[in-house]
């Protein structure tokens, strides 16, 4: 299966592999779609547990329309396959790092894209509703948390709006509920690009062609949750990443196209003038404020096409660790470090500790260079803050966490450890009250000051030591504190002595 889908990059191959992985449960039993699939999927998320399948929704009705897939992107409790759900976006072997999943998904940034390759038709045309056929409160759309402001069937889904020139073609998730029979309503929130195209849009005078696909290649929902520059169309990131050309095929009502293998596309537009109340919404950050609605644009859905027997991706979002956690935060980590590198400083590595909610970037010095540049320790906290969070791909970040080559960023217990142990508030911080905040975090949006504006620090975790002569001191752990050799034998007779088994 595995070397199936390393050919097949759709969201059936996807789902095939993580049957084949043994991570998939498929619940056969009727499930009510009204907050019981999403109680299983948060449980599975806060557990590392396998990816819940459900075949039979309560609503589902003759036709079924739609089951569900849970936590497509969460992890897995093994630290072998930790991040094997993310992997298997890629095509990766299930064992992969986090490192070499942010490296394949940077890759593409290097190379020259591969154009989409326009087919026919495909299997997200096998069956359609139009007009009246279109009831989407009639469908078994997930009620996510008991407080949000209604059923969200958009969480993991794609929507693709293009620039009125035609020249920026744009894939990205952001939320969206049902509104009524045949709208939806949701965010559309300055600087992302779909909020880009709509203000183009705007100056037309004319709503924005608009469809929204759902189970898409995997590898087309990771793009479509990265910050990558303005202008940049995903399809052809994707292809370069993949090393192939996606298969797209053009939507019936508007000059969109959309992945020829998704499962189920609806296609229509969003208004430019329309507005209606959205949320509350459990979010990334694992809060929900209830009766707090806001007004956003309306979707307007003219068809529906969907292959045969179809899955919803959902999202069950809020607290750890769910796919707003491991693709979010990890991918704008990504794109900070190469922004970083790109500015010549001299950063290694960068990860989004799932601890901090994914409102955190870690950040691995070269310190070897640090010493070359002279740079006090102000100097260089000031250098990498304008560089971040005037940055879009630093938007949803509000904590830089500098550490040293001792530290690995992937592991959130060494950046905690660093972060307690190294860097001395205030002292060691530069505060950013310049720079544009991300709403979403609590206490932007909720909180004492703008709920766009500041609120965001580089907090120093070198030691004045790593600026001038190197790091002068040894960790009290077990890798650091005994001879090679004990450590070798205590290791090989550690499920001798009645321990478990060392990962």
């Amino acid at each position: 299966m595995a070397s199936q889908f390393s050919v097949d990059h759709s969201f059936r191959a996807f789902v095939e592999a993580l049957k084949a992985d043994g991570d998939l449960v498929e619940i056969n039993t009727e499930v009510d779609p009204h907050l019981e699939a999403a109680a299983i999927t948060r449980l599975v998320c806060e557990t590392d547990d396998k990816a819940p399948l459900f075949n039979n929704l309560k609503g589902m009705g003759k036709d079924g329309l739609f089951r569900i897939l849970g936590a497509p992107g969460s992890l897995r409790k093994s630290s072998k396959d930790r991040y094997g759900r993310l992997a298997r976006h890629l095509a990766l072997p299930p064992t992969a790092s986090m490192k070499e999943i942010l490296d394949k998904m940077l890759s593409a940034s290097e190379l020259a894209p591969i154009e989409p390759t326009v087919v026919p038709t495909g299997p997200v045309k096998e069956h359609s509703l139009v007009g009246d056929e279109i009831d989407l409160t009639q469908l078994p759309v997930p009620m996510i948390h008991q407080a949000d402001g209604g059923k969200y069937i958009q969480t993991y889904g794609m929507h693709i709006v293009q620039s009125p020139d035609g020249q920026w073609t744009n894939w990205s998730i952001a939320r969206a509920m049902v509104h009524d029979r045949n709208h939806l309503v949701g965010l559309v929130i300055e600087p992302q690009h779909i909020w880009q195209i709509h203000q183009m849009w705007k100056k037309e005078g004319k709503d924005v062609p608009w469809a929204l696909a759902f189970g898409v290649p995997p590898a087309a929902i990771m793009a479509s949750s990265m910050p990558i520059p303005d202008g940049v169309s995903e399809a052809g990131y994707v292809g370069a990443m993949t090393g192939r050309s996606l298969e797209l095929v053009k939507c019936d009502t508007n000059n969109l196209y959309v992945p020829a293998n998704a499962e189920i596309v609806f296609e229509g537009t969003l208004s430019i003038s329309e507005r209606a109340d959205e949320g509350p919404f459990g979010e990334m950050h694992g809060y929900v404020f209830p009766g707090d609605t806001h007004q956003w644009p309306v979707y307007k859905v003219n068809k529906i096409t969907y292959r045969s027997n179809p899955i919803l991706p959902m999202s069950a979002c809020g607290r750890l660790t769910d796919e707003t956690h491991t693709m979010i935060g990890a991918l704008a980590a990504a794109e900070i470090r190469k922004v970083c590198q790109q500015a010549g400083l001299p950063v290694t590595d960068a990860f989004s500790p799932f601890e901090s909610q994914v409102t955190w970037v870690a950040l691995k010095i070269d310190t070897a260079k640090l010493r070359q540049s002279k740079v006090t320790a102000k100097q260089f906290q000031k250098q990498v803050g304008d560089v971040v969070f005037n940055h879009k791909a630093g938007y949803t970040i509000h904590r830089l966490v500098l550490v040293g080559e001792d530290i690995d960023v992937y592991n959130g217990k060494d950046v905690m450890w660093a972060f307690s142990t190294r860097c001395r508030p205030s002292a060691d911080e530069t505060f950013f009250e310049d720079v544009r905040g991300f709403p979403l975090v609590p206490y932007m949006g909720h909180g004492t000051g703008s709920p766009v504006q500041g609120g965001k620090v580089v907090s120093d975790a070198l030691m004045p030591s790593e600026y001038t002569t190197g790091a002068d001191w040894q960790a009290a752990d077990f890798e650091n504190s005994y001879p090679a050799e004990l450590k070798e034998r205590v290791r090989a007779k550690w499920e001798e002595m009645g321990f478990s088994k060392l990962e």
